[in-house]
């Protein structure tokens, strides 16, 4: 009896000594290269971890003595991406802000999952373009069939990693959830594209099984809630059943919303009812109200309407002082009124406002960045749009406004674009630009004539000049 005790005894006490060694901490350090701020700030969700500061190498490191595993984001102003963290990872990172999603690599313990997370990101951005080009163009069959491909794929390069390196079972639920909601969010916006860019409807032509990844969905998993893929996912799968759910009150007209407000109050109806997670209930309803009021394009008795009823469901909503913002400036862009007179710097480094570019003339304000490659080829799109508006308009002069890019490579961008120096500006306040002009989408623009605002929410692609 008594060498039993004392066998128990001893397997508490190894038991109790493996414990406390298990590694708790973190490690996360590494070098930027043409830094764009001074830290390094890590964040668990949208809350502040920790921060360090780069020293004279451009260099820095932080240490936390213990974290939760889970998804976090590093952020180096403008720019931040997500990483993965467990308890006794040490992680170095490097990148170049100039291409900083492109550069990005990690190393060291903890570095496999977030290299496939990165790799699976860069994959996706590429993706898009070819769903956007060709792939939603096919016909359901043939649709569904490049999502079971495609993401085999992925699930095959994810299998071959977990057998290499013995992902821990929540990074490799975490990798393939990013995969999953990936494809999900395509599914859910395939009827729409197809529609747009064939004329064809197929919502009922759908194969049995399209929507079968619905009966095992989850909002309530706030791991989830700041993982890109599962977010636009999530807000994809409200704006589909929201409109298949009521054609008939929301005036639809060739799967586009004719009643802009009643769409959008039935769409916060249905994720109060079906969200319980608050964080990702409060994002959501934020998501609806921006993408209505946003828009521009309703009565200011309707966009009263909606914030009253916004203010009914979610009185408490972590970001309610921020939309009450949004709500107040949307009246400062209506049409007539003046341009809001913001500050920006020209092409010699001179100060002047946005009043005095737009006095006397037509002006057709756009907007945009050379902060990463997506953002570059943006401008190369647009410079091409451009280029065939002011073809047809010529009384119209066209002026850029740069933001969140270092000044050489504005100035490079201008000359290798050869645009015309006189009316390219840049802001170094590109939070002021946003919540002023509510520069929330690439492709957005401004048209104003003799210095007032004639149409302060449309885009280079939708512009009635």
């Amino acid at each position: 009896m008594n060498k039993n005790l004392l066998y128990i005894f001893l397997f508490v006490l190894a038991s109790c000594n493996k414990t406390d060694k298990e590694p708790q901490g973190l490690f996360f350090g590494g070098e930027i290269v043409n830094p764009t701020a001074k830290y390094i700030v890590l964040l668990k969700d949208d809350q502040k971890i920790d921060s360090a500061k780069l020293d004279d190498k451009n260099r820095f490191n932080l240490r936390l003595d213990s974290i939760s595993k889970g998804l976090y984001h590093f952020k180096h102003a403008p720019e931040n991406q997500y990483i993965y963290l467990e308890p006794g990872d040490s992680i170095q990172v490097r990148l170049n802000t100039i291409d900083f999603d492109e550069s990005l690599v990690f190393s060291g313990q903890g570095s496999d999952i977030n290299n496939f997370l990165l790799e699976l990101f860069l994959a996706n951005e590429e993706e898009e373009s070819k769903f956007r080009t060709s792939y939603f163009e096919l016909n359901p069959k043939e649709f569904n069939q490049k999502i079971r491909q495609l993401k085999g794929e992925k699930n095959k390069a994810l299998n071959q990693l977990n057998l290499e390196t013995k992902l821990s079972k929540s990074a490799k639920k975490m990798a393939q959830v990013s995969i999953d909601y990936t494809y999900y969010n395509y599914k859910e916006i395939y009827p729409f594209e197809h529609r747009r860019k064939t004329g064809n409807r197929v919502s009922d032509k759908l194969p049995s099984d399209f929507y079968n990844y619905r009966k095992n969905l989850t909002f309530n998993n706030k791991n989830l809630n700041y993982l890109t893929p599962y977010y636009n996912f999530v807000k994809s799968y409200f704006k589909n059943i929201s409109l298949s759910g009521c054609e008939k009150k929301c005036g639809v007209d060739n799967d586009k919303i004719v009643n802009q407000l009643h769409y959008n109050r039935h769409k916060l109806g249905l994720i109060d009812s079906l969200v319980h997670e608050d964080e990702l209930k409060d994002n959501l309803f934020r998501n609806v109200a921006f993408e209505y009021l946003l828009r521009g394009k309703d009565t200011e008795k309707n966009n009263e309407i909606f914030i009253t009823d916004f203010h009914q469901r979610s009185a408490n909503n972590r970001h309610i002082e921020e939309i009450n913002q949004l709500y107040e400036g949307i009246r400062n862009m209506q049409p007539n009124k003046k341009i809001p007179n913001i500050i920006v710097t020209d092409f010699e480094g001179e100060k002047i406002s946005l009043r005095e570019i737009a006095k006397n003339k037509k002006v057709v304000f756009y907007f945009w960045s050379g902060s990463n490659a997506a953002n570059r080829r943006y401008f190369k799109d647009a410079t091409k749009k451009i280029a065939l508006l002011f073809a047809k308009n010529k009384d119209y002069k066209f002026v850029g406004i740069n933001y969140r890019t270092d000044d050489h490579i504005w100035k490079g961008m201008i000359d290798k674009a050869n645009l015309d120096k006189a009316y390219q500006f840049k802001t170094d306040n590109f939070e002021e630009l946003a919540k002023v002009l509510f520069i929330y989408q690439k492709n957005k623009c401004i048209v104003t004539k003799n210095g007032k605002i004639d149409d302060g929410f449309t885009t280079l692609w939708a512009a009635n000049l």
